[in-house]
């Protein structure tokens, strides 16, 4: 594949901060140079040609800061081309389509260039576009391992009377875990959301029953006849839906969460024998466990659903070329509570 030329006499474009600022200043992000990164080792060097924002972007941002003189770059979700492989690649070849979410310890991808452990990575569906790609990573492999490796189930479609409550179910990770877990499960499936536009895009997903979770969470189950449910991805607000999810939950369900809540009770779990388990899909990369190349592994199967149709992009809002303005509009989007779906950027000018 001949690849798309990048001037080596121009230092790279990228996106970064010096300062941990709110997203309304004009310092919070901001459009520098780098110089190219170099890939050895088992280091991909990527060409980013897309980038989506998650909610670890916001929060990164606002709480590692830089040491002085230094600049932090964000983004944990790219598509791109392979340019160059590191002296121990053995999976892929420059012109290779590639996507992945790669590690939070090491600089993100929103810049031109990018390096990656190639465990990490996975070949890019061939159906999809850089932007529609680019949505899906992060999240995929947070759903993919909050279904299989935390809440324990397993693919297939033999019926066993089980359920899963998504409490967020609209957003990055809800968009994408209601649709594994409508297609490779036997699981019924009810998503929370509380906006009517909201309600109509997790229903479009596959969720077999959607609630509001602005209304008490057992008489919302008990209004659509769910019953009380075994499994339970909480994605948003724990803390606030905490007592409602337990008292959902039938005796020895699981119980899955993703987000930083205030102060739970776990003693409510007790009497139930509820199990907690919490998902980072970072913890692989960080701590270099063995099965790392799990996650590059996962996202060719996620590849492969795409390719057959089982799975669609998360898509919702393209907000036009990587840049600092553009992505300080996403980032306030996402905190604002408000984001559906996944916010994807591509290019750079």
């Amino acid at each position: 594949m001949e690849l798309p030329f990048i001037d080596p006499e121009r230092p790279m474009k990228a996106v970064g901060y010096q300062q941990s600022l709110p997203i309304d200043h004009p310092e919070s992000l901001l459009d520098i140079t780098l110089p190219d990164p170099i890939a050895r080792g088992r280091d991909l060097l990527v060409e980013v040609r897309a980038v989506s924002v998650n909610p670890v972007d916001t929060k990164v941002r606002m709480r590692s800061q830089p040491a002085a003189g230094d600049w932090q770059v964000l983004g944990w979700d790219v598509a791109g081309l392979v340019r160059a492989v590191g002296e121990q690649v053995t999976g892929f070849r420059p012109g290779d389509r590639v996507w992945y979410a790669g590690a939070v310890d090491r600089p993100g991808g929103n810049a031109q260039l990018h390096c990656v452990d190639e465990r990490l990575v996975g070949h890019m569906p061939a159906s999809l576009d850089f932007a529609a790609a680019a949505a899906l990573p992060l999240t995929a492999i947070t759903a993919w391992e909050i279904l299989f490796d935390r809440l324990g189930l397993t693919p297939g479609k033999s019926d066993r009377g089980e359920s899963l409550l998504v409490v967020g179910a609209g957003g990055g990770v809800g968009s994408i875990l209601v649709q594994l877990a409508r297609r490779l499960t036997a699981l019924t499936v009810i998503g929370t959301a509380s906006r009517a536009e909201t309600q109509a895009w997790v229903r479009e997903l596959g969720a077999h029953h959607v609630i509001d979770h602005h209304q008490s969470l057992p008489a919302e189950l008990a209004r659509v006849g769910a019953g009380p449910v075994s499994h339970v991805a909480s994605l948003t607000h724990t803390d606030v839906h905490f007592a409602g999810i337990v008292e959902s939950m039938a005796p020895q369900g699981r119980l899955a969460l993703i987000d930083d809540p205030e102060p739970i009770d776990v003693r409510l779990l007790k009497r139930k024998s509820l199990s907690l388990h919490w998902e980072m899909m970072f913890t692989r990369s960080l701590f270099g466990t063995p099965d790392m190349g799990a996650q590059g592994r996962l996202l060719d199967e996620v590849a492969r659903l795409v390719d057959e149709g089982l799975v669609r992009s998360t898509l919702a809002g393209h907000f036009g070329p990587i840049d600092a303005s553009n992505l300080r509009k996403a980032h306030a989007l996402i905190e604002s509570g408000r984001a559906r779906g996944k916010i994807v950027l591509e290019g750079f000018q």
